[in-house]
């Protein structure tokens, strides 16, 4: 993962943690039940778009970067077919529920 995405990755997991903290807050003060739920599927939105990126970044540094010389410590040497399963798996545990 390079810099610029370890530092938009940590922006948007501190935000999520601020949400998290005010459904806890929500929750406490006994808000509505609708409120909590929007505010639950803004969070999940949120932790989407991080994995989103990842995914992205993995793509980028671990699975082409590797074959351009620019890839992440631990990618390893790899056939396409083996590319194309790191690709599946990366988007199989994203969307896993």
């Amino acid at each position: 993962m390079d810099e610029k995405t370890k530092v938009s990755t940590d922006r948007r997991l501190a935000r999520v943690e601020g949400q998290v903290a005010g459904l806890r807050r929500m929750v406490a003060e006994d808000r509505y039940c609708i409120d909590i739920l929007t505010q639950l599927a803004a969070v999940r939105s949120a932790l989407d778009q991080v994995g989103a990126e990842l995914v992205t970044s993995h793509v980028q540094t671990c699975v082409l970067g590797h074959s351009a010389g620019k890839g992440h410590a631990c990618a390893q040497a790899m056939t396409e077919e083996d590319l194309i399963d790191e690709v599946r798996t990366a988007l199989s545990r994203l969307i896993r529920s």
